[in-house]
């Protein structure tokens, strides 16, 4: 198919058709990004509680807080949103820390246990390279 005159400049443009192959692509990706998405918040998830298994993450004497963690993957359109989260409370204390006094008035110098930074920081690469393998495959 030719492409269409631009009446403008009087030249010619194959916009629609490069739009046409981009959407196409990007509806051939979807599936393939769904996959890696679910599979690496899994894997974060799993890296998370391994961290929040003792030192140098936080103790976990009853596994509850490790239980806790739970991950979920959901699509919109051409969007894929993968979430890893707890519900506990204490989530952010241990991995940030706590000095001061707290609502009820007693006072913390609770260091920082990293759980949830280290965790992202070690899958964050994996994932990243898998997204650029799907969306570069023909």
């Amino acid at each position: 198919m030719p492409a269409p005159l631009n009446p403008r400049s009087g030249s010619s443009s194959n916009a629609a058709v490069i739009a046409a192959r981009l959407d196409a692509r990007a509806a051939a990706a979807l599936p393939a990004v769904a996959r890696i998405v679910q599979h690496h918040v899994m894997l974060l998830e799993t890296a998370i509680k391994a961290n929040a298994s003792g030192r140098p993450g936080p103790n976990a004497p009853t596994g509850d807080y490790r239980r806790s963690w739970t991950h979920e993957v959901s699509m919109t359109g051409a969007s894929v949103t993968g979430v890893v989260g707890t519900n506990k409370p204490q989530a952010r204390r241990l991995e940030f820390g706590f000095v001061g006094p707290d609502t009820l008035g007693r006072i913390y110098n609770q260091p920082p246990y990293p759980h949830v930074g280290p965790a992202v920081e070690r899958i964050r690469p994996l994932f990243l390279a898998a997204l650029g393998r799907a969306v570069s495959e023909e």
